[in-house]
């Protein structure tokens, strides 16, 4: 947290020097360097752009709903199981055959 503080005291210290009264840079200039300003604070900090987020927000969304399907398909066997005295199916095992 005071890595960040600090990253924004730094980048209004910076702004403020380009923005001063007495700064002789014309106007493109200062928005192309306040520009790189901000880019290398944004650069410094833990964040992701928004086409990674909503990415993994669909990840999320499509995880969500597969658990809820297997929370499902479980609680099926589960009631499947208490019903019958059969042991439940185990899958096979690729195990070759002892000689």
């Amino acid at each position: 947290m005071s890595t960040t503080r600090s990253l924004f005291d730094s980048l209004t210290q910076q702004a403020s020097r380009l923005f001063g009264q007495d700064s002789p840079l014309p106007k493109a200039e200062i928005e192309s360097q306040f520009k790189a300003l901000l880019q290398g604070a944004l650069a410094k900090l833990d964040v992701v752009s928004r086409e990674e987020f909503d990415a993994q927000m669909a990840v999320l969304a499509r995880t969500r709903a597969r658990l809820e399907a297997l929370e499902l398909r479980l609680t099926e066997l589960e009631q499947a199981q208490s019903g019958s005295v059969t042991p439940p199916v185990t899958p096979a095992t690729d195990v070759a055959p002892a000689d």
